[in-house]
C-alpha cells in the first residue's frame, strides 16, 4: 500500500487513477501514468480535514511485485509529490490538531507493542486517557491563575475578600489530586519498558538452562564448566501477556581472575537494579553452598533450588525446586514469576504515565504548586502557577514542545 498526503493528492489521484473515487470507499481503478499501464488497484480518497493527517489523502493498495511499486512511486514523484520521511504523517496529523503529543507517542507503543498489556495500554493512551486528566487539571490552574492576575493588575479594586483562599483551595485540591496520581502511576512506565528479572546463583547452579527453558530456545551457552557466562545475556519474552526481559548473568563467587570478576561485577550491578531476582542454588550441593553473602537479597528475590531430580529426598526449606531435565518445577515458576510480575504491575484503568518526559512534567508542575504556597509575594505566587501550567501544557504539546518534536517523530517507521 502507497499512502500520500497533501493538496496534491487530488489532482495526482485524478490523473493516474482517471477519477477521485467516492469518500472512504475502496474502488478498483486502473492505474496509468504517460500511457503506460502501472496496476488494476484499490484506491481509497479520504478528503481533508476528515482523514488522519486533517488534509486531503489517497492510498493506493496494489499488486505486491516490485516492478508494481516502483512504476507507482516513480509516477508520484514525477507528478510533483515527494518521500514521506519517519513520522511525517504523524506530525501533520499533530500540527493539524488531530492528535496531540501523548496520542503520537501512543500510536509509536502501539507499533512497537509486543505483548497484550503494551497494546491495550498504547490504546487507551492514544484514546486520549492522559492528555483528558492532564487537561482538566490545566483547566483548573487556568483558573486559579486568572484569579491570581487580578489581584496583581488590580489590588486597588473591591475583589471579593475570598479571591485568595479560593486560589489556594485550588492549589490545594490540585496537589491533592496530582500527589497519589504520580505515586500509583509508576507501573505505566514499567509496563512500557517491560519488568527485568535477573537470574543470579554460583557458577553451574543451572542459570543458563533455566534462561534457555523460559525462553523455549538455545539463548545461552550451557557447560559443565564452571564460568562459562562471563557477560549479562538478555532476552525478551512474553510471560502471559506480560512485557519481561530476562538476564542471564555470571556465576557468583570470590573471583581472582580479570575477566571472570568483571562478569561477576556486572551481574551484581545489574541484579541491583532488576524489578526481580531469581536466585538459583544447585541442589546437589544444597545447603552447602550459599550465595546469599555475595548478592544482596530482598523482598524482589525468588529462592529456587535447581537439579532436584539428582536429590530426589531433598528438603527444599519452603524453596522453589525445579528440574531442567524432568521439566518439574519449570511451570510452578513461571506461574509464580507472572503472578510477582502482575502485583508489580498492578495493571488497570488508572496506568497512564507511559514516559519519563510525561512524569517529569507532572512533578515539575506539582513543585510548581507547592512552591506557589510558600510565595512571598503575589507576582511570584502567579510565575509558580504559571510555571504550573506550562509543565502541564507540554505534555499533550500546547506550549513549549519545539525541542521535543524532531525526537518523538522520529521514532515512527516511514508511513506514520
Amino acid at each position: 500500500m502507497i499512502r500520500a498526503t497533501g493538496p496534491l493528492c487530488g489532482p495526482v489521484c485524478a490523473c493516474i487513477a482517471e477519477s477521485i473515487p467516492k469518500p472512504r470507499h475502496a474502488t478498483l481503478a486502473h492505474l496509468r501514468y504517460e500511457s503506460e499501464s502501472l496496476d488494476h488497484a484499490l484506491v481509497l480518497w479520504f478528503p481533508g480535514p476528515a482523514s488522519f493527517t486533517g488534509e486531503d489523502m489517497v492510498e493506493f493498495h496494489l499488486h505486491g511485485g516490485r516492478a508494481v511499486v516502483e512504476g507507482v512511486s516513480r509516477a508520484l514523484l514525477a507528478l510533483g509529490m515527494s518521500p514521506a520521511g519517519p513520522g511525517d504523517f504523524a506530525r501533520r496529523a499533530f500540527e493539524n490538531g488531530k492528535l496531540d503529543l501523548t496520542q503520537v507517542e501512543a500510536l509509536a507503543d502501539l507499533i512497537d507493542s509486543e505483548t497484550a498489556f503494551q497494546r491495550r495500554q498504547a490504546l487507551r493512551q492514544e484514546g486520549g486517557a492522559l492528555s483528558k486528566r492532564v487537561e482538566a487539571w490545566r483547566e483548573r490552574l487556568v483558573s486559579a491563575l486568572a484569579r491570581q492576575e487580578a489581584l496583581i493588575d488590580f489590588p486597588d479594586e473591591e475583589l471579593p475578600d475570598s479571591l485568595s483562599s479560593n486560589i489556594t483551595q485550588i492549589v490545594e485540591g490540585l496537589i491533592g489530586d496530582i500527589t497519589p496520581y504520580l505515586d500509583s502511576c509508576r507501573s505505566g512506565e514499567r509496563v512500557r519498558e517491560g519488568i527485568v528479572v535477573a537470574i543470579l546463583g554460583a557458577p553451574n547452579a543451572g542459570k543458563s538452562s533455566l534462561m534457555n527453558a523460559l525462553a523455549g530456545r538455545d539463548v545461552a551457552i550451557v557447560s559443565e564448566h564452571a564460568g562459562t557466562t562471563r557477560d549479562v545475556l538478555e532476552v525478551h519474552l512474553d510471560l502471559g501477556g506480560y512485557p519481561v526481559t530476562l538476564l542471564d548473568t555470571a556465576g557468583l563467587r570470590e573471583a581472582k581472575e580479570g575477566v571472570e570478576a568483571e562478569g561477576i561485577r556486572r551481574a551484581l550491578a545489574r541484579a541491583e537494579t532488576a524489578d526481580l531476582k531469581l536466585v538459583l542454588f544447585d541442589a546437589s550441593l544444597w545447603p552447602e553452598r550459599d550465595i546469599s553473602s555475595l548478592a544482596q537479597l530482598d523482598e524482589r528475590a525468588i529462592d529456587v533450588v535447581s537439579r532436584i531430580d539428582r536429590r530426589p529426598d531433598i528438603d527444599l526449606a519452603g524453596r522453589l525446586g525445579l528440574s531442567i531435565q524432568t521439566g518439574e518445577g519449570v511451570d510452578a515458576l513461571l506461574r509464580l514469576i507472572e503472578q510477582r510480575v502482575g502485583e508489580m504491575l498492578g495493571v488497570g484503568e488508572s496506568v497512564l504515565i507511559t514516559r519519563l518526559r510525561h512524569r517529569q512534567a507532572i512533578e515539575e508542575s506539582l513543585l510548581a504548586l507547592q512552591r506557589y504556597l510558600t510565595a512571598p509575594s503575589p507576582d511570584l505566587a502567579g510565575e509558580e502557577l504559571r510555571l504550573a501550567a506550562q509543565s502541564l501544557g507540554r505534555i499533550a504539546g500546547r506550549v513549549g514542545v519545539e525541542e521535543l518534536l524532531d525526537l518523538i517523530f522520529g521514532e515512527f517507521c516511514i508511513g506514520k
